[in-house]
């Protein structure tokens, strides 16, 4: 499953300097809604496995499988990572629940292997412009995705640092009719309206986020977030709440 918080917790697994390897360990709980669009929120487990090696190399449960090179005030990374599955039934997972039975008809969307590209750019000490592009590798039916957003630090000294965030996401055209538009078989088996997408923005996210480091292993970070669908995205008929909010807490222990 994709959070709306997702990006501010790789922001917090890619913090650990390139100069050794760095093991990350942690776990917490988020609220999310159970998926977008939905006037429904669960609960669900996050958990942080993330090895970042000094050559740049890392495996991580937030990132993916990849690479990241720093180049002056740029950094780029590619991955492979995965974009979960969406069921149209409410089902019990390890991750939590997932799906909802008010997309009855809808059918399942399958997860996709997933290509990531990302970019950030520190456009002066504690405030960054980073980009990413999600592009499926399996099931490519189901479309790409990307975003772009703006990362301030707010306060910052030995033991706290609160950031905000506020992102926009795209998509193009087979991304938008799979996760908000309704073909004609899916209205006929579900009820709901035909409705075909265009390609484009559809969505806005609002982050913030509080990291208490408790000693030099020990971190303790709490997110705050809202997101709002916009455009077709909104308008959709199997979209019931076009806006969302969303909240975490997790710990990370650092080796």
């Amino acid at each position: 499953m994709k959070y709306a918080l997702l990006p501010l917790l790789l922001a917090t697994a890619a913090a650990s300097a390139a100069d050794e390897n760095v093991l990350t360990l942690g776990g917490g709980v988020a609220a999310v809604a159970r998926y977008s669009g939905a006037d429904q929120l669960q609960a669900a487990p996050i958990i942080i496995i993330d090895y970042q090696m000094a050559n740049g190399f890392y495996a991580s449960t937030l990132r993916g499988l990849g690479y990241g090179r720093q180049f002056g005030k740029l950094h780029l990374s590619a991955a492979v990572g995965y974009r979960g599955e969406r069921t149209d039934k409410e089902e019990t997972s390890f991750g939590g629940r997932r799906g909802s039975d008010k997309l009855k008809g809808m059918g399942v969307v399958k997860g996709s292997v997933t290509g990531v590209l990302g970019a950030a750019y520190s456009i002066v000490d504690g405030l960054v412009l980073s980009a990413q592009a999600e592009l499926p590798l399996s099931h490519r039916e189901n479309g790409r995705s990307g975003g772009v957003a703006l990362t301030g630090t707010l306060f910052d000294d030995k033991t706290d640092q609160v950031t905000i965030s506020l992102g926009a996401n795209f998509s193009d055209r087979k991304y938008a009719q799979t996760y908000y538009g309704v073909s004609a078989a899916q209205s006929m088996s579900s009820g709901y309206r035909q409705f075909r997408p265009k390609a484009g923005m559809h969505e806005g996210v609002f982050n913030m986020t509080w990291q208490h480091r408790i000693d030099a292993q020990w971190s303790v970070s709490t997110m705050l977030g809202y997101s709002a669908l916009v455009r077709d995205a909104a308008r959709s008929p199997i979209t019931l709440r076009d806006t969302s909010p969303t909240a975490a807490v997790y710990a990370s222990y650092t080796y």
